[in-house]
């Protein structure tokens, strides 16, 4: 698992390489979760995310809760179709903004108002 953090502007980019799952969700936790800081706007590219598990979406969840607790905007871009439709039968897709490419994903953000 590799994770790369970015910043452009005031948007985080946290860019997601390889399989989410129980061995890697940890790492990914506790990486990225102390991104949500009040008011943060996040953005997760999974494009080179080719699987993941419940724990990944564990992950994904709490990032999102404490993202919104704190008045935040959490944006999803590049999921592959496995992982679209693995989210949307658990219903997870419902709580996620998600947009196809990176740059989809940033206007979305910026539309927002902090």
């Amino acid at each position: 698992m590799e994770i790369n953090l970015r910043k452009l502007q005031e948007i985080q980019v946290v860019e997601l390489i390889g399989d989410v799952d129980a061995s890697t969700a940890p790492e990914v936790q506790q990486e990225i979760l102390p991104l949500a800081q009040p008011n943060s706007k996040l953005l997760l590219d999974m494009s080179q995310v080719p699987y993941m598990s419940s724990a990944g979406l564990r992950v994904l969840l709490s990032l999102y809760r404490q993202a919104t607790a704190q008045d935040g905007k959490l944006v999803l871009v590049g999921l592959s179709e496995d992982l679209q439709d693995t989210m949307s039968v658990t219903g997870f897709l419902d709580f996620f903004a998600t947009g196809d490419t990176l740059e989809a994903g940033l206007a979305q953000l910026k539309e927002t108002v902090a």
